[in-house]
């Protein structure tokens, strides 16, 4: 082969390859859903739960950048593991104009419900344009709850033994996690739900110790092998996705999303996580 051939052919092999790592990243895998299943420890777990699950969804994204009918099928697959808990951690829609409210109503026959019990937060796009429309955060809170979703504002609520505490979203007027941790209970087993996970480095957590559940940065979208995600919207870039032990007896778990702002994603799956409950012992 001549230098002439060679760089031709290594010229197309690039574009060859550079339009199949686009369909992928386009068509392939932001509709590839991966389950996570992870074991989580939990402070004065009651017996009686014990080896339940709890199921974590977060940044549904509902809206016209990309076909939510994939919403409606990764719930559908969902429902066969039958979850205990189930907990929603916010963006439930991609709020661009009133029509994001219709189509979170088309989807909401579908959503995923626990047994015992299914609770939500809501993250910044839920507050519609630049996080300041609390009539939108207020319509989507009534529509959640009108299926038996229990949306939580900087509140408490009990279902089954387990103490659940929501964050309402960091970047709207409604924040207040001091009012939420206020009514955190050491002697109860505990979760807290809050969208964006850079609250975990404010000085409001009031000795909790134990799990905190997130989502917001989508792990990124877009991952290049061995490096770290070239964008996120967090302050904290530590905070990207998955496990991490905060080292004062928190553990963050961020969710990488279901849906997507955009459609595109490489080597972050879509992700809906499954937790199976068992106690910690100090």
């Amino acid at each position: 082969m001549n230098r002439r051939n060679f760089i031709k052919k290594s010229f197309l092999g690039t574009i060859g390859l550079g339009v199949v790592g686009g369909i992928y990243s386009w068509q392939i895998e932001p509709f590839w859903v991966e389950f996570i299943k992870k074991k989580m420890p939990v402070v004065n777990l009651p017996e009686n739960l014990i080896g339940k699950t709890m199921m974590q969804f977060s940044d549904l994204h509902i809206g016209d950048r990309f076909d939510y009918n994939f919403i409606i099928e990764s719930f559908e697959k969902a429902k066969a593991f039958a979850p205990d808990f189930v907990v929603y951690t916010g963006d439930f829609v991609n709020y661009e104009s009133p029509e994001q409210l219709d189509q979170l109503e088309e989807v909401l026959p579908y959503f995923v419900k626990g047994k015992l019990g299914t609770i939500g937060v809501l993250g910044n796009h839920d507050y519609g344009k630049n996080w300041l429309e609390n009539e939108v955060a207020d319509e989507i809170a009534t529509q959640l709850e009108s299926i038996g979703i229990q949306i939580l504002r900087n509140e408490k609520t009990e279902v089954s033994g387990l103490d659940i505490i929501g964050i309402d979203d960091y970047w709207s007027m409604k924040f207040d996690a001091e009012k939420a941790m206020r009514n955190y209970d050491s002697r109860a087993a505990t979760v807290v739900l809050c969208h964006n996970p850079d609250v975990c480095d404010l000085t409001i957590w009031n000795n909790y110790r134990g799990w905190i559940l997130s989502g917001h940065t989508h792990g990124g979208q877009v991952k290049a092998p061995f490096l770290p995600p070239f964008l996120l919207p967090v302050k904290n870039r530590r905070y990207s996705a998955g496990e991490i032990d905060l080292e004062d007896g928190r553990t963050l778990y961020i969710n990488r999303a279901l849906g997507h702002l955009h459609q595109i994603r490489f080597n972050v799956r879509p992700e809906i996580t499954v937790f199976t409950l068992e106690q910690k012992i100090l």
